[in-house]
This record gives C-alpha cells, structure tokens and sequence, in this order.
C-alpha cells in the first residue's frame, strides 16, 4: 500500500503486487499502471538487482509507450529477482510460478524483456495462456528474431536524421548494450549506410573507428561470447556512453545516462532502445547542449507494436508496416511539438501520450482506470 502512494498521480498505478515464494526463490513484483485504453502489455524483466520503483517507472513508460503508438492496451511492468543466467530449469521454475501466482490478474499480459525471451513467454502461455511475443511454432511473431525494435529504431532515426540533417551514410552508431534490441538496431541502420564504431554488452565494451563487424559480433553473442572477443579496442564497459560517435544507443539498463557522464556525450543523435536509460537531469542537459534525444516510448516502441498486433491475430507484414507508419509519424510531431513550443524533447513525448490516456480515461466508466 505504502508503495502505490509513494508513486500515485492522477494516471496511475492501479496496482502493486508483490509476488514471494520462499519455497522456489521467488520475488517479485508485478505495477499494473493504466488500463484506461485496454489489458494492460508489458514485459517480465529479470535482474538481480530490480526494485518497485524501477519496475514502477517502466509500467508507466508502457502507459505512455501503449499510448504514443495508438494501442488499444495500457501499460503495467513485472520484475523477477534473480540472475538472468541461472540454470534454465530454476529460470523455468520461477517463471511458471510467477505466471501461475498472477493467473487471475487479466488486465495484465506478460511480455518478453530483459532476461527473458520467447520461449520464456512460452512457458507463461502454457500455464495461463495470456503472454505476447510468443515463438513462432505457437503463433506468434518473433520479437528477437526479426527485430521488431531495432526495425523501430532505424525508422526513428531516418526521420529525426532528416528532420536534423544528419546523413545516416557514414554516420557512427555506438550500442550501448548489444544485445536483441541492439544487434537488430546496428543492422537495419548499417542498411542504410551507417557504420558501427562502439559497441558493448556485461562482458566489457569495444572500439573501432574503422567499423566493426556486426555480424561476426552477433554470431559470438549467440554462441555464448561476448563483445570484446570480436577485435576492436577493448575499453571499460561504459565508455561507450561516451564514445566518438554520431548517433548512440542505449540499450540496456535505464538511467545509463546521468549527471557523471553527460556532458562528454558526444553523439548528436540518441535514440533510447531501453526503457528509462537517461535520468531526467541528463535529459534535461542533453537538451540544452542541442543533442537530439529521443524519448524511449517513441523510438523503441517497435516490439510492443508487434506484440499488440500479434495478440490482435495480425501478420508479420501488417505489423511491420503498422510498426513503420506509428513510429516515423509520432516521432516527427514530437521532433516539431518540441521545435514548436521550446521544450525538451521527452515533455512533448509525455504531452502527446498523455493527452491520449487522459482522453481513454475520459471514457471509462468509473474514471481513472
């Protein structure tokens, strides 16, 4: 109860349950924050070190990501306690029983997130049949596989490149966490002419100013390695943060981006692939020194579009054009709102979304919810 008050407004949360099993290890925490416009979508994250009020401010990034992209679905976030690369079994374990102690709550459906993956969200399907981002062979369309994100991404980056005159032929791309997300976004981009330069992932972090081989650093990630195994200048994990680049982004851990290391970025474009990766005092000077930080529920909304349409019964095809005209579309009216009106980028990210969940909450019945 305590935790809801600590965090209430007029949006939300709904709810904060906590979920403990000292049987199995489990805990957990589960923030439904706002189903004004439908079920609520967000992902199951597993980290060592989540708290309620991370697991808070990424429900509301879901609120505010479900509402930019026009989705019939609010936002909510759940977090598991625990090391992501724990033995499969005792992952299974934990997951299930998270699954099956929420079975009731139908105004949340479970997605894939940090630490988990597809075949995670196969293990919740079949305990309570109500997760998105599902393996292929169970009907859904496959997040990590195509890059739903990363191909949302790279549509925000053509837009806000054109919209700043920035030439993505030879632009620098530094990946601040190579993983799904980043390995899918460094792809579509050097499609497009760009080159990465940095990259880095829990193992460590690289450089190369000449460019580095994307897919021979993807195929050491699936094989188990890591990022500093693929040549390149090994540098301290977080230096790529700051490394000489053109375009950054974080796609790891939030508040990456703070106050220590702010004023070295050098990137002139962000686009946020994680939830929450820069604190709002970084934002806040990222915007006074003129980089162009794009706000996390607007750029990397490509996996949640996917996975509403997944649930929707939409194709592949349908969803990556749907993925496609959402995010080029809002990331241009927040890139002009913010010219417009003089503010930063993330408070005409948060008007737009805002307006739209406040307009939902104007429907319902009983109000807020």
């Amino acid at each position: 109860m305590a935790d809801m008050f600590r965090f209430a407004d007029d949006l939300g949360p709904l709810k904060i349950i906590h979920v403990q099993d000292a049987g199995i290890g489990l805990k957990a925490v589960l923030v439904i924050d706002n189903v004004a416009a439908g079920p609520s979508i967000g992902g199951l994250r597993m980290a060592s070190d989540v708290t309620v009020e991370e697991c808070f401010r990424l429900a509301r990034a879901m609120t505010l990501k479900n509402a930019a992209a026009g989705l019939r679905h609010g936002g909510g976030k759940s977090v598991i306690v625990g090391d992501p690369g724990m033995p499969k079994t005792d992952k299974e374990r934990l997951i299930r029983a998270m699954a099956a102690a929420l079975r009731g709550e139908d105004m949340y459906i479970f997605g894939p997130d940090m630490g988990t993956n597809e075949e995670c969200m196969a293990w919740v399907h079949d305990e309570i049949g109500r997760a998105i981002g599902l393996p292929r062979e169970l009907g859904g369309i496959p997040l990590d596989e195509l890059g739903a994100t990363g191909f949302g991404l790279a549509q925000a980056a053509e837009v806000a490149a054109d919209f700043d005159g920035l030439d993505l032929t030879g632009a620098r791309v530094a990946v601040q966490g190579f993983g799904s997300v980043g390995i899918h976004a460094a792809r579509f981009l050097a499609e497009r002419g760009c080159v990465l330069v940095a990259a880095s992932d829990s193992k460590g972090a690289v450089l190369d100013a000449g460019g580095l081989d994307i897919e021979a650093l993807a195929a050491l990630k699936a094989a188990g390695g890591g990022v500093i195994d693929g040549g390149g200048t090994t540098v301290e994990r977080d230096a790529v943060i700051t490394a000489d680049c053109d375009i950054l982004i974080p796609a790891a851990r939030p508040d990456v981006i703070h106050e220590g290391n702010v004023d070295d970025v050098k990137a002139r474009l962000i686009l946020q692939g994680a939830n929450i990766p820069a604190t709002a005092q970084a934002e806040q000077r990222l915007s006074e020194r003129g980089i162009t930080n794009l706000p996390d529920f607007i750029a990397n909304a490509g996996g949640v579009i996917c996975a509403a349409m997944e649930y929707a019964g939409a194709n592949q095809t349908t969803a990556f054009d749907t993925i496609k005209d959402k995010i080029r579309d809002n990331t241009l009216a927040v890139l002009e709102s913010a010219r417009a009106d003089g503010v930063v980028l993330r408070e005409a990210a948060v008007r737009l979304a805002t307006e739209r969940v406040r307009t939902a909450m104007s429907m319902r019945r009983w109000g807020s919810f």
